[in-house]
């Protein structure tokens, strides 16, 4: 074991604020180490006889704030292992200290923490807030915007320029209004503090920026600011199906909500097929609003919560992509699909039962009959070449047409059935969604069926004054502005 680093903060500006204790053992060991030189008390000490080795240069010789950080923390370790050292940080040496923390995860020499006063408590002074409400400390140079609560009071510490600055806020105006008003806190509780009230938009604007400034953004209480967050949507859902909430909302249940969720999901097929952004996110919205509601149902009874809904799928995303989130190789989408299964099968390995137990009898009997047929083709009950199904959908168009003839009405049924089921099997084969092309083919029709009754009103006259030639005549016209 080495010797000892000791640890001790500078305060957060002037001499005056200095602990006794601090100021005594800064003036009397013979050398300090200090992270920066570029604090206010330093000049203060220097003239008290002060000795000491800055890192300041080792900033220039990195482009990222860890790479600094490391190399200090490998300097002081060098020197510790040859004697006992003394390390001096602003501010108090566990807020906002990475190299402090670095430090205190390595074994090879002791670290005591000698104290120091921080930046915050003369801060909450100089933006008046008592953090108890609520409040969250955030290094301005790496965050991530999702961990930022904006209910609470906030502030980005080590805001040092405007490239920091304008980070922060660029950052911020993805969740807040350009216009939302923030502090610049400079220094604070020294005799030169500097608190300035700015927009959001200006943050990176302002010329006192340094290495004792920090940016206090106050809670957000306009609710519709907060409509962006996943807890404001949960809060709207829940306040729906409450004791004073919507009669409709409040007599859903799951058996209810079914036919919804299949007219939304179709809706925004429609939205996609549009290629519409706007469109795209209302229908978005809509298929959440449903998932939202059922999630609810389930809170409200005491079953589940939306958290065990998200908690799943993201255990479940996690388990079945390995090759994202452990050292799985994979070499292409197909390796990837074959993996996916694999891990459906051993997540299911103490519940036999049929390859086809598992499609939900609720889909679309287009979309039923495709997945029959995959889940079939996955144990190699499958044609591996077109030219069967195609004969098979002959094959079935001649049975029918044979039910037609005799008019048989049962038969007809089946038979007609079994050509919609085949001809399902070669759109697989070409990896064609029949769902789909059912879809775009009833749109297609609606939209030139759409173009025949404008112009059969523009004519003045009635439908049964035109001949099923001349209706198929407008629609060949349809068609023909469907193409330029």
């Amino acid at each position: 074991m080495g010797h000892k680093i000791t640890v001790i903060g500078l305060g957060a500006g002037e001499l005056e604020q200095l602990t006794l204790g601090v100021y005594k053992m800064l003036i009397n060991t013979p050398h300090v180490y200090l992270r920066t030189k570029e604090h206010p008390v330093i000049e203060q000490l220097e003239r008290e006889g002060l000795q000491y080795t800055s890192f300041d240069h080792i900033y220039e010789n990195h482009d990222q704030f860890e790479q600094v950080y490391e190399e200090i923390v490998k300097v002081l370790l060098d020197k510790a292992l040859k004697e006992d050292i003394v390390y001096a940080v602003p501010g108090h040496p566990l807020v906002a200290e990475r190299t402090v923390q670095l430090l205190l995860q390595q074994n090879i020499v002791e670290v005591e923490i000698a104290g120091g006063q921080s930046f915050l408590d003369p801060l909450f002074a100089s933006v008046r807030i008592d953090p108890i409400e609520g409040f969250q400390l955030v290094d301005a140079t790496s965050f991530v915007l999702d961990e930022i609560e904006l209910r609470h009071h906030l502030i980005f510490g080590q805001v040092y320029d405007s490239f920091i600055a304008s980070e922060v806020k660029l950052s911020l105006m993805e969740v807040l209004p350009d216009d939302y008003e923030v502090y610049i806190v400079t220094a604070a509780g020294t005799s030169f503090e500097s608190v300035k009230k700015v927009q959001l938009y200006e943050l990176d604007r302002q010329t006192e920026l340094n290495n004792l400034t920090s940016v206090y953004v106050p809670p957000v209480q306009d609710k519709e600011v907060l409509y962006g967050q996943f807890h404001a949507l949960r809060q709207i859902i829940r306040e729906l199906r409450g004791p004073n909430g919507c009669p409709w909302d409040k007599e859903q249940t799951h058996q209810s909500l079914k036919k919804y969720l299949i007219e939304e999901a179709y809706e925004l097929l429609e939205a996609i097929d549009e290629e519409d952004d706007d469109h795209i996110i209302e229908e978005l919205g809509d298929v959440l609003l449903q998932v939202m509601l059922h999630a609810q149902i389930g809170e409200d009874e005491g079953w589940f919560s939306i958290d065990d809904v998200i908690r799943s799928i993201s255990a479940k995303m996690v388990r079945r992509h390995p090759h994202v989130f452990q050292n799985v190789q994979v070499s292409g989408a197909e390796e990837v699909v074959a993996n996916w299964e694999e891990i459906k099968k051993q997540e299911k390995v103490d519940k036999p039962k049929s390859v086809l137990s598992d499609i939900p009898k609720s889909l679309p009997q287009l979309l039923q009959a495709y997945e029959i047929q995959k889940q079939a083709a996955k144990v190699g009950f499958d044609w591996k070449e077109v030219e069967p199904m195609m004969e098979k959908v002959r094959e079935e168009w001649e049975e029918f047409c044979q039910e037609a003839r005799n008019m048989n009405q049962q038969e007809m049924l089946q038979e007609f059935g079994d050509i919609l089921f085949a001809l399902v099997n070669v759109a697989r084969f070409y990896k064609l969604n029949p769902e789909e092309a059912v879809h775009a083919t009833n749109r297609k029709f609606m939209k030139r069926f759409t173009y025949i009754e404008t112009h059969v009103a523009q004519t003045g006259k009635a439908w049964e004054e035109f001949t099923l030639e001349e209706l198929d005549h407008i629609w060949e016209e349809a068609k023909k502005e469907e193409s330029h």
